[in-house]
Formats: C-alpha cells, structure tokens, sequence
C-alpha cells in the first residue's frame, strides 16, 4: 500500500481538479448537469483513481487504477476542447488547462509503465 501523497502525479491530478473547479464556476447555468458537471467528475476521477489504486495491495491492482486514470484524463482532455469550441473557455483559459492535463497524462504514462514493468518481473 502505497501513500497517494507521495506521488507527483497525484499533485499533478489534484492541481487539475481544483483548476477544473474554479474554471467551470463561470459556465453558463444551464450546463450544471451537462458539461460542469462531466468536467468535473471526469476531473476528479483522475485522482481518486489514483488514490484508490494506491490503497490496494498489488501492483496490479495498482496499475489497472492507473489505466482508469488515464482514461478520465482521456475523457477530460475531450470536454476541454469542447468547452473552448462552445466558447466557454476563452484560449488562455484553454491552453492552462490544456496543458494541466496534458502534463497530468504524460506522467501518469510514465508511472504506468513503470508499474507495469514492476508488475512484470
């Protein structure tokens, strides 16, 4: 068992909630149960999958929580780019985010091939 707190990627994922958060506060109303909300939760989910897959006992448990990790940053990445095409975001707005999630899955990638390489030998 790991402690989630120790992991950049984890701060990383965190930072992205909370920046998804504060962004989405000024979405327009009606997109509280559509787009603010999928935002949200997909945002969220990055991290507590983390979080969760550091709670168990095996790397594989690990690894597999990591994947649906990824796959909400996935998902997240998609609902950025919407947002902007919507015109929710305006392009700095977009680029921070952007580029928050984008560095959140490029060291989520890393530490799942590590793990997997661990989970391996």
């Amino acid at each position: 068992m790991k402690d989630f707190r120790n992991l950049q990627v984890w701060h990383k994922a965190h930072e992205v909630a909370l920046a998804t958060y504060r962004t989405t506060a000024a979405f327009p109303k009606e997109e509280i149960y559509g787009l603010t909300s999928q935002m949200r939760r997909a945002a969220v989910s990055v991290a507590a999958n983390i979080c969760e897959g550091c709670g168990r006992r095996g790397s594989g448990d690990f690894h597999r929580f990591l994947q649906t990790a990824m796959g909400s940053a996935s998902e997240l990445e998609y609902h950025v780019l919407l947002a902007r095409d919507l015109g929710y975001l305006a392009p700095r707005e977009y680029d921070d985010l952007n580029l928050r999630v984008t560095e959140t899955k490029r060291i989520l990638a890393s530490l799942i091939v590590r793990v997997g390489a661990e989970r391996t030998r």
